[in-house]
């Protein structure tokens, strides 16, 4: 059973098992919507006690999901409150990392920006393709990342490769991302549907008690604190209001960026000289 819910849809392969496609035209940009339809498949998610595991996939064969949006419409998601008591920009991705329900990323495509909170942590399998650290976007643009330091440990366990990946704002491939640790494997696009299947298929037949466990005993150690990610929402939205910041974004959008789908795709390669242009 399918149900559509905005930009995402959720199709129900078993009451244990969903499939939560993102299909937000042109490149599923990372706004105000977005996280509002996340919102809602979070409170079906907590109403439904058969549900084991989730897979996050796109209906975009080029963007699992782009970057945050730099056009303003991010409504109220850094100030208004969620359920976990954090801002809805923090609350989303928190409250998957904290729900009992298994999640997985299926990524096709390029991945950019604060895009990958929206379904991190999450066992992430991608095909061998562009994709992007979900910090970087910030820094490309001028910007503090938006809890990139208090997370960085969480996705990668060595500093140095944090630092490339976060200061380089630089697309790299699949192998790359893990060997880096971003994500658990990089497979070819013919063996990804079937083994990300299969992983899903195989989890929803555990108990569900033992799920959540073993995500909650891997929060203890992984999760930042709230205090930590709030002082990184902080900096970021503090980092927003910067003239340098500003321009980058004016000169992005002047381009490009958000309406053309080629420059969408590419246009990190001329970030250093992006001023100049």
């Amino acid at each position: 059973m399918a149900e559509d819910a905005g930009p995402l849809r959720a199709i129900e392969e078993s009451p244990a098992y969903w499939r939560i496609v993102f299909d937000y035209p042109p490149f599923n940009i990372v706004d105000a919507t977005l996280y509002q339809a996340l919102q809602g498949l979070l409170a079906r998610m907590d109403a439904s006690p058969s549900l084991r595991v989730v897979v996050f996939e796109s209906a975009n064969p080029e963007f699992f999901l782009a970057h945050f949006d730099l056009t303003g419409k991010t409504g109220n998601i850094t100030t208004a409150v969620g359920p976990s008591g954090l801002p809805i920009l923090i609350d989303t991705f928190v409250r998957i990392t904290r729900s009992p329900v298994a999640s997985i990323a299926k990524i096709r495509g390029c991945v950019r920006g604060s895009a990958v909170n929206s379904c991190s942590p999450a066992i992430c399998v991608l095909r061998h393709a562009r994709t992007r650290c979900w910090a970087n976007r910030k820094s490309e643009s001028g910007c503090i990342p938006a809890a990139a330091v208090p997370s960085a440990s969480r996705h990668w366990s060595v500093a140095a490769a944090a630092l490339e990946i976060v200061l380089g704002a630089n697309d790299f491939d699949g192998d790359t991302a893990a060997q880096y640790g971003y994500v658990n494997r990089a497979l070819p696009d013919e063996e990804l549907d079937g083994f990300v299947d299969a992983l899903a298929r195989r989890i929803a037949t555990f108990d569900g008690r033992a799920i959540a466990a073993a995500k909650r005993l891997i929060n203890q150690v992984s999760l930042p604190s709230a205090d930590n990610l709030l002082s990184a929402l902080n900096s970021f939205q503090s980092a927003l209001s910067w003239p340098e910041t500003l321009q980058r974004v004016e000169a992005l959008l002047k381009q490009g960026l958000q309406q053309d789908r080629n420059f969408e795709r590419h246009w990190p390669a001329m970030l250093n000289s992006l001023l100049e242009k």
